[in-house]
């Protein structure tokens, strides 16, 4: 029996597909441009930037070295913690180059972002104004005691989460 030459499945024992045919070709292309240094940096950022950093940047991607460039992080850095994170450019690069054994950055570059999500502390939240006018009007026309407070009480457990 001939085998096609120009199938893209390698030969397989049993009827079993090597891990590596299984993956898509974009996933493969990603994984073959060192893809896994920017998921490994991504698991590791607390480690590698230390606590007070970890807090105000994060990598957003990573570009490989080629014949034209370096190899390049780029960090998101909330507006106005731009000058702490360049202070500690050089430790972050050396830390990471540790991290990885060999030298994985030679460059960061740093993008900026408002920082929109404003923590809410749970004391602001009155228990009179758990739920919205319209449902709390609602609960009050109930006229079972009871099920007036378990409602209210219903709207609180969905508030703390």
């Amino acid at each position: 029996m001939q085998f096609k030459k120009y199938t893209k499945q390698r030969n397989s024992i049993q009827g079993l597909r090597s891990f590596k045919d299984t993956l898509p070709k974009n996933i493969k292309r990603v994984i073959n441009k060192k893809g896994h240094i920017y998921s490994e940096t991504l698991n590791n950022w607390k480690y590698i930037v230390g606590d007070k950093l970890f807090k105000i940047c994060y990598p957003k991607s990573f570009k490989s070295s080629n014949r034209f460039g370096v190899s390049t992080l780029s960090i998101m850095v909330k507006r106005g913690h731009e000058v702490d994170l360049e202070y500690s450019k050089k430790q972050v690069i050396d830390k990471m180059n540790n991290f990885f054994g060999y030298k994985v950055v030679e460059k960061l570059k740093f993008y900026t972002f408002d920082d929109e999500n404003k923590s809410f502390s749970k004391e602001n939240i009155h228990e009179k104004n758990v739920t919205n006018n319209k449902y709390q009007k609602k609960i009050e026309d109930v006229k079972n005691d009871k099920i007036k407070k378990s409602l209210t009480e219903l709207t609180k457990v969905f508030r703390e989460k």
